[in-house]
């Protein structure tokens, strides 16, 4: 099974477009230990030829061209793609409009919860996507499916569970309770069939609860939530009135923290991705970073590859 990471940022990219905190101006300055990073995806397959993403980026034009596997290959005819799946986590912006990118009548499946296919039927522009070419099938939880597309076993179980989160920001209400119901976010744990190798991708979660604690325990390999080193982070710098537990994300660090919470749970290799432009772990060789790979995660990044 390869794993790769096709971006690595959270909303907004790095250096985010508009943006000229410390880090963001560092990046677009070209500073040495700032490296630019696209928004949150993954692409998995189990035999090199046939993919399935895990999560749509607004950035998924530009991520299928730095990728070769995800491109057309000239044996493939007029019309050819090997992305045959798509699976989404949340309803989040920076996860679901990269399925417009996917217009032009290719065949693949749309995977999700309810809540996010909900999401995306009452939005007549991902009609150009149109379920005819692009099934959207609702993933149950709690229970592994097998992951097809384009008529195409793809030779993957997928198992969606919820995690702690909160609904996106651009379905929030004047008062309402932003607290996830189950489904607005969830987790995957992905499977090769024929090797029973496996990981877990968890890009958005506000809490390492019991539940999930249990189910990641003992995992070999685990992409998770890096968004924010501290939970103030982003209202320190000026860059937001919202913490990070405000906005559905658990900070890395602190005795809340993904770090604290997971040290004990003998997950084997740990990797951070959807990280925010104000992260200063995003730094190589900063002291965010040093405690985040002294405490044995890594920082994911473009490109990153992972063989299973």
């Amino acid at each position: 099974m390869i794993i790769k990471v096709l971006g690595s940022a959270a909303g907004g990219g790095f250096p985010q477009w508009n943006c000229n905190c410390r880090n963001c101006a560092s990046a677009r300055a070209g500073l040495s230990g700032f490296r630019a990073r696209t928004q949150s995806s993954l692409a998995v397959s189990a035999d090199g030829e046939n993919w399935a993403l895990l999560n749509a980026s607004p950035d998924l034009r530009q991520q299928i061209n730095e990728n070769l596997e995800l491109g057309a290959k000239c044996s493939g005819g007029l019309r050819h793609s090997p992305i045959k799946s798509v699976v989404m986590t949340n309803g989040d912006v920076d996860h679901i409009a990269g399925l417009i990118n996917l217009r032009e009548g290719q065949p693949f499946s749309i995977y999700g919860s309810r809540q996010v296919l909900e999401t995306i039927a009452a939005n007549s522009v991902f009609n150009v996507v149109a379920p005819a070419n692009a099934p959207r099938i609702e993933l149950p939880l709690d229970k592994p499916v097998p992951l097809r597309g384009a008529n195409i076993d793809l030779g993957l179980t997928i198992e969606a569970f919820a995690v702690p989160g909160k609904i996106a920001l651009y379905l929030e209400t004047e008062g309402a309770n932003y607290g996830s119901r189950t489904g607005d976010t969830i987790g995957l744990r992905i499977a090769a069939a024929k090797t029973g190798k496996e990981f877990f991708y968890i890009p958005g979660c506000a809490e390492i609860d019991p539940p999930l604690a249990a189910r990641i325990k003992g995992a070999s390999l685990l992409f998770f939530d890096g968004t924010l080193f501290t939970d103030t982070e982003m209202v320190a710098q000026g860059l937001s009135q919202k913490t990070g537990l405000r906005m559905g994300h658990i900070s890395m660090s602190g005795p809340e923290g993904s770090m604290a919470a997971i040290a004990p749970l003998n997950v084997g290799r740990r990797i951070y991705v959807h990280i925010n432009n104000s992260n200063p772990a995003l730094e190589d060789g900063s002291d965010a970073y040093n405690a985040v790979t002294v405490a044995g995660w890594e920082i994911g990044y473009d490109g990153m590859e992972v063989r299973l």
